[in-house]
């Protein structure tokens, strides 16, 4: 039986990026002779992986961190623990507002995780740091940081404590908190954009990217652990390589990862449009496991808005864009997400986004209303859309591309796709994600199957026969 002495529980909010770095976490956690449980009630310990991306995000974090504490009622001596994107952000803050917590860890806590946590359990008072603006820790020129970067707290980029270090094989300081058949992979940290709406760089630092030998030891590793398809995570994932003085480094990546056996789907998240370059487009649909996927955050297709956006590209500029993915991959999935309600945003720059989505032919686009985000330059620009036409203009957009999204789906029927099963049972309720639609966010596919139910984790071909919205109906073949 596992002691209670022990017991740990990992809460992951946010996106994929946090997760990566909970289970970095889960491995530091299990190095220092934690235990990792499921059920929070079953812990001593419970560590909370917050999101402080937008409001909402943070409400999440606060109302999961204040359930957290509610177990106390049980057990007096259970500890709470805020770690993540909003406890760097808002550090002495946060632990002020929520007195329910322990302590609140920034990323410099996560190198000592467990002897941190041992000393909160212990009773020991820890001091919540005084947020700092990460992009200061590294120097300004990119080139230049992979030296500098010794001894800065970096997620998702951890070494091996010595002394626990594999005789042979990857060294990956991981540990899996999910069983399934995709898993993320982070391949950089941070960013150098200066988009006017996101406060993100702020607390994740400058632009850094992980050495390619160290993604493809990791994306072996994984595959040893029941992994088929990875998901390539970072702030900006077009940007990887500035640093390492290669110009096409993600492209070498792609190409040492689809050299791994056993790993059979490669996929992208987070290209900026305005570095998407020819020859990644090129490998990105040449490579046999690198899905034809394009995430693609086109943030708005209005020129002037983009520009307060400190964003670059237009309607104009973005269909070649698309038009270039197509003429390589016709039937490549491309996603995109939306912000309507910028400072300065008029009607007509809605219609101007909304004749574009028409006519882009997107297989997923979330829409996001704007809201202010304490330090950026958004909250101090003049013009600002009141909340309830926000709210309107997220309706109308909303309805355009629920409608947009489902016409896409229709198009594809007839189409010959292979499916990534995630869930199966004996009673044929076979579900699972053809190539274009990424984990949790683009629709799935369910499929009808004839006598062999196939298993979860396994690829099969099938052609799409109808729809039910962004999902497909799709026909195995045996």
């Amino acid at each position: 039986m596992t002691s209670q002495l022990t017991t740990v529980h990992l809460v992951t909010l946010g996106c994929a990026r946090n997760e990566v770095d909970s289970e970095e976490l889960a491995g530091r956690l299990e190095a220092g002779g934690f235990s990792l449980v499921d059920d929070p009630a079953d812990a001593t310990a419970v560590l909370v992986n917050t999101c402080g991306f937008i409001d909402a995000a943070k409400k999440d974090s606060i109302d999961t961190l204040l359930a957290a504490a509610d177990l106390k009622a049980d057990d007096p001596s259970r500890t709470v623990v805020a770690v993540g994107c909003m406890a760097e952000r808002y550090g002495a803050e946060l632990a002020r507002e929520l007195p329910e917590t322990d302590a609140v860890l920034g990323f410099d806590d996560y190198a000592d995780i467990a002897a941190r946590l041992r000393s909160i359990m212990a009773g020991e008072h820890h001091q919540a740091h005084t947020p700092r603006d990460r992009r200061t820790l590294l120097p300004l020129a990119p080139t230049a940081r992979p030296a500098a970067s010794g001894g800065i707290a970096l997620p998702g980029h951890g070494e091996l404590p010595v002394g626990i270090a594999p005789a042979s094989g990857p060294q990956v300081l991981r540990r899996r908190l999910e069983r399934g058949a995709t898993a993320p992979l982070k391949i950089a940290s941070g960013c150098d954009r200066r988009c006017a709406f996101c406060a993100i760089p702020s607390f994740r630092g400058s632009y850094l990217s992980r050495p390619i030998d160290d993604i493809v030891a990791e994306a072996r590793w994984l595959v040893a652990s029941g992994v088929r398809e990875v998901v390539l995570v970072s702030e900006n994932s077009s940007s990887y390589g500035k640093d390492l003085g290669t110009p096409v480094a993600l492209e070498r990546l792609l190409e040492r990862l689809d050299a791994v056996d056993g790993l059979d789907w490669i996929r992208i998240s987070y290209l900026q449009p305005a570095e998407v370059r020819p020859s990644l487009i090129a490998t990105m649909c040449g490579l046999e496991s690198v899905v034809p996927y394009f995430d693609l955050p086109f943030q708005h297709a209005s020129a002037s808005v983009l520009r307060r956006m400190r964003r670059f590209g237009d309607a104009d500029s973005f269909a070649g864009l698309l038009a270039s993915i197509r003429t390589r991959a016709p039937q490549a999935g491309i996603r995109s997400n939306v912000i309507v309600g910028f400072p300065g945003e008029t009607a007509a720059d809605v219609d101007v986004l909304m004749d574009f989505l028409a006519s882009a032919r997107l297989d997923a686009v979330g829409v996001f209303g704007y809201s202010d985000e304490e330090g950026t330059e958004g909250q101090r620009l003049p013009a600002k859309v009141s909340d309830r036409e926000i709210a309107d203009r997220v309706e109308t957009v909303s309805a355009l591309v629920d409608e947009l999204v489902s016409q896409r789906a229709e198009d594809r029927i007839g189409e010959r796709v292979r499916v990534l099963v995630e869930t199966a049972d004996a009673q044929g309720g076979v579900q699972g994600r053809a190539a274009h639609q990424g984990p949790e966010t683009d629709g799935v596919a369910q499929a009808q199957v004839g006598s062999r139910v196939p298993d979860a984790g396994t690829l099969h071909w099938g052609k799409v026969t109808a729809t039910d919205g962004v999902d497909l109906i799709v026909e195995l073949e045996d």
